[in-house]
């Protein structure tokens, strides 16, 4: 059975940016001049829904702008991708981060849910050596979704 492109109206791959589309978002998140200009590429990549969008936002997890680490942590949280956990949890038991961005990093773990996720959370929010702090905010992210 064949379908014709008046059949594809509304398909669930219609809700993805074009290709020029997301390709500009990612080169304008990583390569762009302007703060807010990459803010709001970082903004609009995590909103895309698109898979494609993971990779550049894993990458500038490690941006020298904190405001763009933050925003492409919350990004990876809204595309809720399974392949940036690691990465999360990096940005989670980095000392050296800005104390918001662990945070955010904890509540993108939790909005992404794979059991690899929350079990790497619930290791970190055991590990006594971590600022008790934010191993409270990770518990608390943990026992509203009923995982602890």
């Amino acid at each position: 059975m064949e379908i014709s492109l008046e059949q594809q109206d509304g398909e669930w791959y219609n809700s993805f940016p074009s290709r020029g589309e997301i390709y500009d978002l990612i080169y304008t998140a990583i390569s762009g001049t302007g703060t807010t200009d990459r803010l709001q590429a970082v903004v609009a990549l995590g909103k895309s829904g698109d898979p494609r969008a993971v990779r550049p936002l894993v990458d500038l997890l490690g941006d020298e702008d904190g405001e763009i680490r933050l925003s492409a942590t919350i990004a990876l949280g809204s595309l809720k991708s399974g392949r940036p956990v690691d990465e999360l949890v990096g940005r989670l038991r980095d000392r050296s981060e800005l104390m918001v961005i662990r945070e955010q990093a904890a509540v993108a773990i939790t909005a992404i849910r794979s059991t690899g996720a929350l079990r790497g959370l619930r290791e970190f929010i055991l590990d006594e050596d971590e600022d008790p702090g934010i191993r409270l905010y990770a518990g608390n992210l943990l026992k509203d979704i009923g995982f602890l």
